[in-house]
């Protein structure tokens, strides 16, 4: 499979991805760590996956979804952004009830 079968099965699969520095636990990044923490409080399920982890996919996940840096945040296939957009989608009230479109808040 190839790194970007790897990704569109990672998409397609899960309704919620997020591609970020380190894990929900520990992330290595203040952007990835702030998205995690608005995630967490709408309740989300997601899958979160360690970009650190896996250096090609890393770099092919930047030209596949042409937004250069993490974290990138997929809901039902589809970009929604980094943490700058996460965070707006947040104070708009936006964030959980596009969670909850795919099954996904609390």
């Amino acid at each position: 499979m190839s790194v970007i079968e790897r990704i569109e099965d990672q998409i397609k699969n899960n309704p919620v991805v997020l591609y970020m520095k380190g894990t929900p636990d520990f992330p290595q990044c203040g952007f990835s760590g702030q998205t995690v923490q608005l995630l967490d409080a709408c309740g989300a399920e997601y899958k979160a996956v360690n970009i650190f982890e896996d250096p090609e996919l890393r770099e092919a996940l930047k030209t596949y979804s042409s937004w250069p840096t993490y974290p990138q945040l997929y809901v039902n296939g589809e970009l929604v952004g980094g943490c700058d957009i996460v965070i707006d989608l947040y104070k708009k009230g936006e964030l959980k009830p596009l969670l909850a479109s795919v099954g996904a808040a609390g």
